[in-house]
């Protein structure tokens, strides 16, 4: 076969590709996902209507379009595609394919390289593109799941321009189940087969955002579903599971179920089991659940039940957010499992929900109390003049960088908020908080003798 022959979508006669490979899109138009990027006056959009040629890489998770999306591209630049992985070839494969794209420049026909994998590639084979990449004798597309600030070297991610792809929503994946449910040439229509809303809800939650996943599991399903009344074979939820491998649990996203589970999970984190609380996150994981939910709501837990105690836990919950990102789904649901055990085994305090509610209610019942003439600022003469500012006392002037100076307004002069507790580390930040207290009520009653003396 010729370096250049396209590559079939077809396997050799009498065997019929897989449901995935067949239901590709033909054209950019029946492409379905990243809006970010292929929505009106988004970044591939623009390119795409431009009409211009440009190098690219694809970064995104198993299943979400990379090598669609390379192809089409091609199809629409009407350029020559070559594709190869970068487990299998190596520089030599390169040159040849580089000396193949400059004949086909001379007969006026553009060359696309796809390279799937490229983060695979070493340093010395990303550093055979540069020159071609740069003079425009092929157009480089590469696909990778990793970081390409990572494993690409900064010369030639300078002469390309990363495009992140997302996972596939739900409402994209249904929609590509559909369709392959009702094409007749492609895909599954015309073969008398139904399948309940119940089984497809399961088909398209344990996709986990990848199309390639959900149409083989669809595919399988279909393949085992048994003959019934009037020759028509339907796929029910049973099917999907054995199909997917994973028994659909019981949740509803808005319904009672989810509350009972999100309140067991946040229970365990606050009582201190991280076996209960590895349990009720799998399971809420699992049963469909959008991880960016639990982890915005383990992000609060580390401030409202961990507190100061360990303020790292935060840190924990937002490097999850991070690492799940750069990830996503399944490596990532691991990195969640890190930030719930975390929260369970840090410390408790609620002393900063405390504080916050009692400010809350102070703010609401005396409203917009008056700003301290002391501490007000005092950018202009007349504010001067009028004795904004006046009387403030720079802290680092002085001992400890501490001054009897009274931040809060008149009316709450003598609130205290913040109450550390004795859990972790707000032993610590107690004992430094009762010190400055002493230390500033001494000053105070040093200012005071020393204005009654005068």
């Amino acid at each position: 076969m010729e370096l250049f022959e396209s590559p079939s979508n077809q396997p050799s006669a009498g065997i019929e590709a897989p449901l995935a490979e067949r239901m590709r899109p033909a054209e950019l138009g029946h492409f379905v996902g990243q809006e970010h990027l292929l929505g009106p006056g988004r970044p591939l959009a623009r390119l795409i209507a431009g009409g211009r040629r440009a190098s690219l890489v694809f970064w995104g998770p198993p299943g979400s379009g990379k090598t669609t999306l390379a192809r089409l591209l091609a199809q629409h630049w009407e350029a020559e595609f070559v594709e190869f992985s970068a487990v299998l070839s190596g520089v030599a494969d390169i040159r040849r394919v580089v000396e193949q794209a400059r004949r086909l420049i001379k007969r006026g026909r553009s060359t696309v390289l796809f390279v799937d994998e490229i983060h695979r590639f070493n340093k010395a084979q990303q550093d055979a593109f540069l020159p071609h990449v740069e003079s425009g004798i092929i157009t480089l597309l590469g696909a990778t799941t990793e970081n390409p600030s990572f494993e690409i070297i900064a010369a030639l991610l300078s002469r390309v321009r990363v495009m992140v792809l997302q996972p596939l929503g739900e409402a994209d994946l249904r929609a590509i189940a559909e369709r392959a449910l009702a094409d007749p040439e492609r895909g599954l229509g015309g073969r008398g087969l139904e399948v309940s809303p119940r089984a497809l809800d399961h088909l398209v939650a344990a996709a986990f955002g990848d199309a390639r996943r959900l149409l083989t599991s669809l595919e399988v399903a279909a393949l085992g579903a048994p003959l019934g009344p009037g020759g028509l074979r339907r796929v029910e939820l049973k099917l999907a599971e054995a199909a997917v491998g994973r028994r659909a649990l019981r949740y509803d996203k808005s319904g009672e179920e989810h509350y009972n589970l999100i309140s067991a999970l946040h229970k365990a984190l606050r009582g201190s089991d991280p076996d209960a609380a590895l349990y009720w996150l799998t399971r809420m994981l699992q049963a469909g659940e959008d991880p960016h939910y639990l982890l915005r709501r383990m992000m609060r837990f580390a401030s409202e039940d961990v507190g100061l105690a360990d303020p790292y836990a935060l840190n924990q919950v937002n490097a999850a957010l991070g690492a799940f990102d750069l990830m996503g789904r399944p490596e990532g649901d691991l990195a969640l499992a890190q930030a719930a055990v975390y929260l369970a085994l840090a410390p408790k305090s609620n002393s900063l929900y405390r504080a916050q509610k009692a400010v809350q209610k102070d703010v609401e019942e005396h409203g917009h109390l008056e700003v301290p003439m002391a501490i007000r600022n005092a950018p202009t003469k007349l504010m001067k003049d009028l004795g904004y500012g006046r009387g403030y006392q720079y802290p680092h002037d002085h001992p400890d960088a501490l001054v009897p100076q009274q931040y809060l307004p008149d009316k709450l002069a003598d609130r205290r908020y913040y109450q550390p507790g004795s859990r972790g580390r707000e032993k610590l930040l107690r004992q430094r908080l009762e010190e400055i207290r002493q230390k500033r009520r001494a000053l105070r009653a040093r200012q005071v003798r020393k204005r009654r003396d005068t």
